[in-house]
């Protein structure tokens, strides 16, 4: 089954932000949870950031992390933030985003 991938208005800013070099590699990810959206990894409850139900997918050595959620009744991916790996701080805006 082939799913379609969305980008909530927010994780297209961040999709647009990113380095070019970058965006390649970003794209091809997104591209994968088409066919494969349980390709990340389950997110949960850590840190006081309570992310259950959405994973995450590193990019480009480990450096750039998606977060995201299966619609099944949709048949979508919706992606909610894509960000640096450099801290949680993908993880704070992804709560932010979903709250």
């Amino acid at each position: 089954m082939r799913y379609s991938v969305t980008l909530t208005a927010d994780a297209a800013d961040d999709f647009r932000r990113l380095d070019g070099s970058l965006k390649q590699p970003v794209a091809k990810q997104l591209k994968k949870l088409e066919t494969s959206p349980l390709l990340g990894e389950h997110l949960g409850n850590k840190a006081d950031l309570d992310l259950t139900g959405y994973y995450k997918l590193y990019v480009a050595r480990e450096n750039i992390r998606i977060v995201y959620r299966i619609i099944e009744q949709e048949v979508t991916v919706e992606v909610v933030a894509i960000g640096k790996r450099e801290d949680p701080a993908v993880y704070r805006t992804s709560l932010k985003r979903i709250r």
